[in-house]
């Protein structure tokens, strides 16, 4: 038997699924790790622990593949969160731990970017909007801030550059990576001149950049005995979760939206050519060359959640530790005892500030309309629908760039609740198709390892291995709250704004 492993490289954990010789899932490891928060608006990992992580995770699947039985791991293959960056000196030595897309630090050097209209003009060619997400504004913000760091830096990576450093000896990015780093022109495929002048930049600086088709051999021959693979197994460069997760779900026809609610989220759909929006609300990074991924993320989804169970339902956590069953399952019952709309209760779930649709780092969460008759499972409800109705507001922009929606594929773990999955049918009034693969970036990884190997021609032959689906249809009968509430929640996420600075500024001198 031929295996390939597919890696996701995610914000809290890294996950290696084993895949056989008809994309099967044959095996899985999950290794977490802790994202740093130290300080308000850090959110930073460990280079060694994500590191460690990787090891055990692939060593953890190749054990369950048994390759001492004859079989073979034939290829691995990456999907990588997006926005990282990390400083090194001229040795290699690490400056700075991975400053992930969550650390919004850089936000005072965002809005002064946006402010002279440089921003756009950056944006227009880059494709990735000015946000504190970026590398581009944690350079900025390094160079003012820390400047002893900025001063001895050499080279910038993102965390998958990292990991191949250290496995191959390489430096190299690829192109969907450093299309979401702000600093890359997405029309003649380089560094864009412009970004690296306004950050300081050299080329000589960052990595050469390849296609997602590019791998690696000759691996490190002490990692490899750890892995337990043979030195020259290929390691494929992969891409983006953000593209991958189209691919995955087999959205990458035009008009075929993939929305995805993992910690975070992202509504997407795919273009032939990079698509910029005129107001600069939408993203465009690459899958390969010919695909194009068009769409907005939204910082806040599962975590929202999450603060939720361990701030409002404490009891209920507890309560489905003792029975075995899942928090989030028993929450969700809660909240499916309120009607649609949570009678007027309206969430923004702007914990962690946003991106997409309102790039605001400094956006927080309300609830507007509380009343007496209000219950925790109301709020309960309308979080999921703040949630819901965010990515909605991001779908409106999206539409403006690249036309109608004609379909949604839903991904991430809220699709396995089937109350969120409904909620996004009633607020979109479209139907819903959730694959039946859930390692829907891992299996994309794959397809991406098998068309670099020469073993397929086409990415469409993903649509081979994407299984059964189950498909959501609107329900009439909600549609009245929702298109009553959705203009609401609108206007209210733009005449909040005005106060969102001088809210997180009164956080930030007061925080503990």
């Amino acid at each position: 038997m031929e295996y390939m492993i597919g890696v996701d490289l995610g914000t809290t954990s890294t996950k290696a699924v084993l895949f056989d010789d008809r994309n099967q899932v044959v095996a899985s490891a999950n290794k977490g790790y802790q994202l740093y928060r130290d300080i308000p608006d850090m959110a930073e990992e460990d280079l060694n622990e994500i590191f460690e992580a990787l090891i055990d995770a692939l060593s953890d699947v190749v054990r369950q593949a048994n390759l001492s039985e004859g079989n073979k791991i034939s290829a691995v293959s990456f999907s990588s969160a997006m926005h990282s960056l990390i400083a090194f000196d001229k040795n290699w030595q690490p400056l700075t731990r991975v400053i992930t897309w969550a650390d919004t630090r850089a936000v005072k050097y965002t809005e002064e970017l946006k402010r002279t209209g440089l921003g756009q003009e950056i944006y227009q060619k880059t494709g990735t909007p000015i946000h504190p997400m970026a590398p581009l504004s944690k350079l900025l913000w390094l160079k003012t801030e820390h400047e002893d760091v900025y001063n001895q830096s050499a080279h910038y990576l993102g965390i998958k550059e990292y990991l191949f450093r250290r496995l191959f000896g390489v430096n190299k990015m690829d192109i969907s990576l450093a299309s979401g780093t702000g600093l890359f022109n997405i029309f003649n495929l380089d560094w864009d001149e412009q970004a690296l002048s306004v950050t300081g930049l050299q080329k000589s600086q960052l990595p050469m950049t390849v296609e997602p088709y590019a791998y690696e051999t000759n691996m490190a021959a002490e990692y490899a005995a750890v892995i337990g693979i043979p030195a020259d197994t290929p390691f494929v460069y992969g891409a983006g979760d953000g593209p991958l997760s189209n691919l995955g779900v087999n959205a990458i026809q035009p008009g075929v939206a993939a929305i995805t609610i993992g910690t975070s989220g992202a509504i997407r759909v795919v273009a032939d050519h990079p698509v910029i929006d005129p107001k600069g609300r939408t993203f465009t990074y690459a899958l390969d060359k010919e695909h194009w991924v068009v769409g907005g993320p939204v910082n806040n989804g599962g975590d929202v959640f999450r603060w939720a169970r361990d701030n409002m339902f404490d009891a209920e956590k507890s309560t489905a530790a003792l029975l075995g069953t899942d928090a989030y399952d028993l929450m969700t019952q809660i909240a499916a005892r309120v009607p649609a709309g949570s009678e007027g209760l309206i969430f923004h779930p702007y914990l962690g500030g946003e991106r997409a649709p309102i790039w605001d780092a400094n956006a927080r969460g309300s609830f507007f309309g509380l009343n007496h008759g209000h219950t925790r499972a109301h709020m309960l409800r309308s979080v999921l629908e703040g949630i819901t109705f965010n990515v909605y507001m991001v779908s409106l922009a999206l539409e403006e760039v690249v036309g109608d929606l004609k379909s949604i594929q839903a991904t991430g773990g809220f699709a396995r609740s089937p109350l969120w999955r409904q909620m996004f049918a009633d607020i979109f009034e479209q139907p819903v198709t959730v694959p039946e693969a859930f390692e829907s970036g891992a299996l994309a990884a794959v397809i991406v390892a098998q068309k670099a190997l020469g073993q397929i021609d086409n990415l469409n032959e993903i649509e081979k291995y994407i299984g059964s689906a189950n498909t959501y249809q609107p329900m009439p009968e909600n549609f009245q709250a929702y298109r009553e509430l959705a203009p609401i929640f609108i206007r209210l996420s733009r005449q909040l704004q005005t106060e969102y600075e001088n809210i997180a500024n009164y956080q930030r001198k007061h925080s503990k």
